[in-house]
């Protein structure tokens, strides 16, 4: 079976089975992602397919397949989150102070990976706020935990799908109202050890011609730069209004993964990543009903990018001899925040 906690799901299905762990064999495939229920702590698949296996005599071979409907009101869901920011500036258009409260719903807290928290944090909950490329002074960053009944579980990028929107988004505003452009104010907050944030913002920005114009033939521009899974990636977004609704052009992407093993690979990994996180920020919703019930049901009433609504992408990837680091994520993170940005220049409409 597809697992990408096989002991998870061995355990599981030994315990449905009254059968000793050691009993149990497990035929990994070898896929990758943890799409499709094969990153569930709970391991509830492996159990309930064991529990039809028990009920059907335990001989034979067994699929499990849930339809759409339920597979979209029975799982588990992205934690909701909000940010809280605040920021200062100086008498020059420097800034002076940041602050980033987080409350949201930890996905460790309670079940199978609680053993990760430490001192009672869960690091995926605020994970690349604390973190940041950025010489911010008086910088503080809280975490607060808040439960509720919706089941809780990663989703693609996991904290750095949140903190990366909400600290680009803020620092651009700030950037602005300090009368710095969003790419050479983001150049001159960049740490001394940033190396490698500092390349692929420079490489993003020669990629797309900025020349500090946010607005230009009625399309406006925006960047963000952000670091996960140890792989380093800047982007820019063009963008239109169509009747309200942020239509995207180009986006601009440079990555920097350290030694690119197959390029070809990882240029597919990141435009899929940029599309996966662009429908979540235009259109991707849950929401529940009186009761808890979520409302949506299938690709009826769940919205879902398109393929006309696919822009153009274009991937450099930075020679780095540095060891080989994570590219199914980090390329979902900074498209949300760069959109963003090129929305807010065009319409002056901050999106939250």
């Amino acid at each position: 079976m597809g697992a990408q906690f096989p002991s998870f799901d061995k355990g599981a299905i030994a315990q449905t089975l009254g059968l000793d762990p050691e009993a149990v064999t497990m035929n990994v495939m070898f896929a990758g992602g943890s799409f499709g229920r094969r990153a569930q702590p709970t391991a509830h698949i492996g159990a309930e397919v064991a529990a039809i296996a028990k009920a059907a005599g335990g001989t034979g071979s067994w699929k499990l397949v849930w339809t759409r409907e339920d597979d979209l009101q029975g799982g588990y869901y992205r934690p909701l989150t909000v940010h809280k920011l605040r920021g200062g500036l100086d008498a020059d258009g420097n800034i002076a102070a940041w602050e980033d409260v987080i409350v949201n719903q930890s996905i460790m807290a309670g079940g199978p990976m609680a053993g990760m928290m430490k001192d009672g944090l869960d690091p995926t909950s605020f994970e690349g706020s604390v973190k940041m490329p950025y010489d911010l002074p008086h910088a503080r960053m809280g975490w607060a935990q808040m439960d509720t009944p919706v089941p809780p579980l990663w989703w693609r990028s996991v904290g750095h799908s949140h903190t990366a929107y909400a600290t680009e988004v803020f620092l651009d505003m700030l950037l602005e109202k300090g009368g710095k452009d969003a790419i050479e104010g983001r150049l001159a907050l960049i740490k001394s050890d940033a190396g490698r944030d500092r390349a692929v913002l420079e490489r993003v920005a020669k990629m797309a011609g900025w020349d500090g114009q946010r607005v230009k033939n009625g399309r406006g521009y925006g960047v963000a730069v952000h670091e996960s899974f140890s792989t380093y990636i800047a982007q820019i977004a063009e963008v239109s209004d169509e009747g309200g609704i942020p239509k995207v052009h180009k986006v601009w992407c440079a990555v920097d993964c350290g030694v690119a093993v197959n390029p070809n690979v990882i240029r597919a990994q990141v435009e899929g990543a940029i599309g996966y996180g662009l429908g979540t920020v235009l259109f991707d919703e849950i929401t529940l009903l009186d009761g808890g019930t979520v409302a949506q049901e299938n690709f009826d009433t769940y919205r879902m990018l398109r393929i006309n609504e696919m822009p153009e992408i274009e991937v450099e990837i930075i020679e780095s001899d540095a060891d080989p680091s994570g590219i199914g994520e980090p390329g979902t993170p900074p498209i949300g925040p760069a959109v963003a940005n090129a929305w807010r220049a065009l319409t002056g409409t901050v999106v939250t």
